[in-house]
C-alpha cells in the first residue's frame, strides 16, 4: 500500500469511530481490541463497521492497480542550495572566521564578497540601522552578502536567485534597497570634496610630488558602464548608444591621488559627450556659482594659484580645470613638458576607474533596470572608496577602450573663466619648464 492509501484508511477509521463508539477500532486499552473482532462488527447495530470494511476494500483494491507513479526528481545537491543558506553564512561569519588566519580569512571573503571581513562588517554596521527599519525578513549582514556577492561577481537577479534559493524578485528587492542606502547614507562620509585644510594639503603635495605642477586638488574622467539591456518601452533608445557602439550610461569622477573618489555623478547617457555630462553635474555649478571656495593659494610668478582639477582635452578649459594644450605633442617644448605632467595626474582616475570595475564586476555589465542603475554605480563608488581608505588589495585593472573627441566649444558663460585658465596654464607650463630646465 502506498502513503496516501494509508492516509485515507486512517480517515475512515476515524469515522467509523464518530459514526459507531460502541465498536471503536482505535482503543488503546486491549480489552477493547480483543473485542474488536470482525464477528463482532457485522453483528453491531450501527450499519458504519459494514460501510468501513465496504470502503476499504474497494479502496484497497484501486491501491494495488494503480500504476507506480515515477519518482520525484530529486531535490538540487546540498552542496549547491546549503552552501549560500543563512545557516551556512552564519556558521562561517560568527564561528570559523576568526579561527582562521586573517591572510586566508581576508582572501576567503573577498572572493566571494568583494571585500575583506573588516571591512564588510563596517558596511554592514553603518547598514544595519537601516535595513532594521524595514522589517526584512533576511539578517542584515546575510542580506548585505548576497548584494555585495552580486555586485562583485556581477551576477544577474535569477542567478543569485538560484544560488540563495530565493525569488528573483525578492533578490532585486534586496538589492534595491542595500545599494539606496550606500547611495545615500553613506555617500556623505565616504564620498567628500578635500575642502578642509589638512587633507587638501595632502593631496595638493602628493600630486606636486608626482606631476611637479602645484596645487592640483583632484583628475576628472568620464567612463561608461555598458547597459545589460533596456525597456522596450523607450522613448528614444538610440541616446544610449555611445560612440563606441554599445549602450551605456555615463559615470563621471574625481580621484585624489590615492584613486579614491571626491566626487561621482551619474546623469548623462551614451550618446552624450564628456563635456556635456560634466556641465550637467552639481560639481560644475558649484564651482561655477563660487559654491566652493578653496582657501589654499599658491603664488606662481606673481599669479595667485587656486587649487584645480586636471582633466582630458574632452573638457572644457576653465580657470578650476586645466587640460592639456594638445593631444598630439605638437606644443612648443615649455607646453609639452605641461602635457606631460598634466597626464600623469590624469593617470591617477584612469586607474581608480580600472580598480572600480575590476572590483565591482556588475559595472562591466550592467544588469539592473535602469532606474537603478545610478544608485548602483553611485554605490559600487562608495565601496571602492571603502576600499581605498582600508587599503584593500588593488585587483587587475579593467582595461578602459581608448577615448576620443573634438575638444568642446566654449560657452558664452564659461568665457571669463576660459582666459582665466588660458593663461594660467601658460604661466604654469612657463614655470615648470623653467625649473626643469634649470636642474
Amino acid at each position: 500500500m502506498d502513503q496516501s492509501f494509508l492516509i485515507m484508511l486512517s480517515n475512515l477509521l476515524h469515522l467509523q469511530n464518530q459514526l459507531d463508539p460502541t465498536s471503536s477500532l482505535l482503543s488503546d486499552t486491549s480489552a477493547s481490541a480483543a473485542s474488536a473482532t470482525p464477528s463482532s462488527l457485522l453483528t453491531s447495530t450501527s450499519a458504519a463497521p459494514l460501510l468501513f470494511f465496504t470502503i476499504a476494500s474497494v479502496l484497497s483494491y484501486i491501491s494495488t492497480t494503480r500504476k507506480p507513479q515515477s519518482s520525484p526528481s530529486p531535490p538540487p545537491s546540498p552542496s549547491t542550495t546549503s552552501q549560500f543558506s543563512v545557516a551556512a553564512f552564519r556558521a562561517l561569519s560568527t564561528e570559523r572566521i576568526w579561527a582562521m588566519e586573517a591572510p586566508l580569512r581576508d582572501a576567503q571573503w573577498r572572493s566571494l564578497y568583494g571585500l575583506s571581513y573588516p571591512v564588510f562588517t563596517t558596511v554592514v554596521d553603518k547598514l544595519k540601522p537601516y535595513i532594521a527599519q524595514s522589517n526584512l525578513s533576511l539578517p542584515s549582514d546575510y542580506a548585505v552578502a548576497m548584494v555585495l556577492s552580486r555586485l562583485s561577481l556581477g551576477l544577474s537577479a535569477k542567478t543569485l536567485a538560484k544560488r540563495y534559493s530565493l525569488e528573483p524578485y525578492l533578490v532585486s528587492k534586496i538589492t534595491n534597497m542595500v545599494t539606496r542606502l550606500l547611495a545615500t547614507k553613506l555617500y556623505p562620509e565616504f564620498i567628500k570634496i578635500p575642502a578642509g585644510r589638512r587633507r587638501l594639503q595632502e593631496t595638493t603635495a602628493a600630486f606636486t610630488e608626482l606631476t611637479s605642477l602645484p596645487n592640483i586638488c583632484g583628475a576628472i574622467d568620464n567612463t561608461h558602464i555598458r547597459l545589460h539591456s533596456l525597456p522596450s518601452n523607450l522613448p528614444n533608445p538610440n541616446i544610449y548608444t555611445n560612440s563606441h557602439g554599445f549602450r551605456s550610461v555615463q559615470l563621471q569622477v574625481v580621484a585624489d591621488h590615492k584613486k579614491i573618489f571626491w566626487d561621482v555623478c551619474v546623469k548623462a547617457p551614451g550618446a552624450f559627450d564628456d563635456a556635456t555630462h560634466f556641465r550637467d553635474s552639481l560639481l560644475y555649478n558649484r564651482l561655477i556659482s563660487g559654491d566652493i571656495v578653496w582657501e589654499k593659494v599658491v603664488n606662481v610668478k606673481g599669479h595667485p594659484v587656486r587649487p584645480y582639477v586636471v582633466g582630458d582635452w574632452c573638457y572644457p578649459l576653465l580657470s578650476f580645470l586645466l587640460t592639456p594644450f594638445s593631444w598630439n605633442r605638437t606644443g612648443n617644448p615649455a607646453q609639452n613638458t605641461f602635457d606631460e605632467g598634466l597626464m600623469k595626474g590624469r593617470k591617477v582616475v584612469e586607474e581608480a576607474i580600472g580598480l572600480l570595475k575590476g572590483r565591482w564586476r556588475i559595472l562591466q555589465d550592467m544588469n539592473v533596470g535602469l532606474n537603478h542603475a545610478p544608485q548602483t554605480i553611485v554605490a559600487c563608488c562608495v565601496l571602492h572608496n571603502l576600499c581605498q581608505i582600508a587599503r584593500e588589495p588593488e585587483p587587475e585593472l579593467w582595461k578602459e577602450p581608448e577615448e576620443g573627441g573634438p575638444v568642446p566649444r566654449v560657452l558664452e558663460a564659461e568665457k571669463s573663466y576660459y582666459y582665466f585658465g588660458e593663461s594660467l596654464r601658460q604661466v604654469l607650463a612657463d614655470d615648470l619648464y623653467q625649473r626643469l630646465s634649470s636642474r
